[in-house]
């Protein structure tokens, strides 16, 4: 019907938006991205602008693509909520040279 009376055509598929992520696997990107930063560098003390460029599987096609993360503000926020952290992701984050913030 859309099509008939009103000329509208459905999206191609370059159109369409793309799959949202859920936080589990944002979470798991940007910590992907803090490992190999911190192999790369071997510390994790990320300038706050730094952006990172990861690949990460393309959604359905098993393709990769290149990804920039603000990696930088990412491991700052984490940082600054530990205490909120679950212990599995502060482990995570330990593991990979993560610095506390230490408030004596």
């Amino acid at each position: 019907m859309c099509d008939q009376v009103l000329g509208i055509e459905l999206a191609e598929e370059a159109e369409k938006p793309k799959a949202s992520m859920s936080q589990a696997q944002k979470w798991a990107i940007h910590l992907a991205a803090a490992r190999q930063f911190f192999e790369r560098e071997g510390h994790l003390k990320v300038p706050r602008k730094h952006i990172e460029t990861i690949n990460v599987p393309a959604a359905g096609d098993g393709q990769e693509e290149e990804r920039p993360l603000k990696l930088g503000a990412w491991v700052a926020n984490q940082r600054t909520r530990a205490a909120t952290l679950t212990p599995e992701r502060a482990e995570q984050l330990s593991a990979v040279g993560m610095r506390w913030m230490r408030w004596t």
